[in-house]
C-alpha cells in the first residue's frame, strides 16, 4: 500500500529524485510526531502530521499496538511515499503461542508449542509482502524461526 505526500500534483510535472529511505516500526494507529517517527522524518524535512494522520487512517483496521514496519521514500521536494508491510514473524509466533518472549537458549529449551495450522496461517499473512515466494517456502522459514525462538512445532 503506497501513499503520496502533499505535493503529489507537483510530482506529476516531472521525475522526482529520492533523497532517502526511512525504515521504521510504528504501532498500528499510534503514529505521533514524537520518537521514533518525529526525528526520522524531521531530518528529511517531511511533514510529520501528514504522515501520522495518513498512517493512523490506514492502520485503524489493524489491532491496536501491533508493530507495523513501514518503508518511507523521501523525495528532494520534501514529499514522501510510504509502504506498510506485515508485522515481523516473531510477533506472530509469540502471539500464536501465547508467550511473552522466546527461549534463552534456542534449540535446547522450549517455551511453548505452535501448531502447523497456525504456521500456515502466519505464512498466508506474510506472503502478502513477497507474493512470489511460495507458501511452502514461507512455512519452512516460519518453522525455522519458531525453532530458533524455542517453540516446538506440533501437528
Amino acid at each position: 500500500m503506497a501513499s503520496k505526500g502533499a505535493a503529489a500534483a507537483a510530482a506529476a510535472a516531472g521525475p522526482r529524485t529520492i533523497s532517502g529511505m526511512i525504515r521504521l516500526t510504528v504501532p498500528a494507529g499510534k503514529a505521533t510526531p514524537s520518537p521514533p517517527v518525529g526525528p526520522a522524518l524531521g531530518q528529511k524535512g517531511l511533514n510529520l502530521m501528514e504522515f501520522c494522520k495518513s498512517f493512523n487512517d490506514k492502520t485503524k483496521g489493524i489491532i491496536e499496538n501491533t508493530p507495523i514496519p513501514v518503508e518511507i521514500t523521501a523525495y528532494s521536494d520534501r514529499t514522501f511515499e510510504y509502504e506498510i508491510k506485515t508485522p515481523q514473524t516473531s510477533y506472530f509466533l509469540k502471539k500464536a503461542a501465547g508467550i511473552a518472549k522466546g527461549a534463552d537458549q534456542a534449540g535446547r529449551s522450549f517455551v511453548g508449542e505452535i501448531s502447523v495450522k497456525k504456521i500456515y496461517e502466519i505464512a498466508k499473512i506474510k506472503q502478502q509482502d513477497l507474493s512470489y515466494i511460495s507458501l511452502e517456502h514461507w512455512c519452512s522459514q516460519i518453522m525455522a524461526s519458531a525453532k530458533s525462538m524455542g517453540l516446538k512445532v506440533v501437528r
